[in-house]
């Protein structure tokens, strides 16, 4: 948080969050996924064309090298859907700088290859919970948990809307023995006023537990924009 980064936003996505703030990556025309925006006057499905588009490898590489950045975050989506592309642009970029650190935000129930996981430095995992509308059998996969919890590469942040949330996130660090240093605990919220309410009670807990907050620092600076 507070260090400026490259975003690469991947379309697609393996889950269908009830409250996700990218929809647009995913939730296309057509499909049966109810998302909390359903209730909004005016607000429709996405249409995939006018929504994605295509990038080789070697032309994402040029557009990121345009930044003075060296700090890469892939996001998404689910950008561990893309991960033989994904694996050919971070190889071409190291290629041109190895000084390029790369971090990946992931739902973590996709398993990385040899090719992908070699070019990351960091996996920033963040497991649905069960106020995310998905089953348990799509959002919880034992054995990713488990490379993930086993990996010093991954730190593990949880989306809390309220209170029962954490009895959930309780049981799933005792299960994959997550150490609380590597747990990051999140308001879920889309506006100021929402992540103000939640952060008084979710610091506490924070400090209670040794886990680390975290905030939407995003939103607190520019709202729930795009291409900030």
């Amino acid at each position: 948080m507070g260090i400026p980064a490259v975003f690469i936003r991947t379309s697609l996505c393996n889950l269908h969050c009830i409250w996700c703030d990218t929809d647009y990556t995913w939730n296309w025309t057509g499909t049966r996924f109810p998302h909390l925006n359903d209730n909004r006057p005016g607000y429709q499905k996405f249409d995939k064309k006018a929504w994605t588009i295509e990038l080789r490898a070697d032309a994402l590489v040029r557009h990121v090298r345009t930044f003075p950045c060296r700090n890469i975050i892939l996001t998404g989506g689910e950008p561990m859907l893309q991960q033989q592309v994904l694996a050919s642009f971070l190889h071409q970029l190291r290629l041109i700088d190895p000084d390029y650190r790369v971090e990946v935000e992931t739902n973590g129930t996709l398993l990385p290859i040899a090719a992908f996981h070699e070019h990351v430095d960091q996996y920033n995992v963040s497991p649905k919970l069960e106020n995310s509308n998905n089953p348990k059998k799509l959002r919880e996969k034992p054995a990713v948990y488990r490379f993930f919890a086993n990996s010093p590469k991954a730190h593990f942040k949880y989306v809390i809307a309220q209170k029962r949330d954490l009895e959930e996130v309780r049981a799933l660090i005792d299960t994959y023995g997550i150490p609380p240093e590597r747990v990051w605990l999140m308001p879920e919220g889309r506006t100021r006023q929402t992540l103000a309410k939640r952060r008084q009670w979710l610091v506490e807990v924070c400090k209670t537990h040794g886990y680390r907050y975290t905030d939407r620092l995003h939103i607190q600076i520019w709202g729930a924009k795009k291409g900030v």
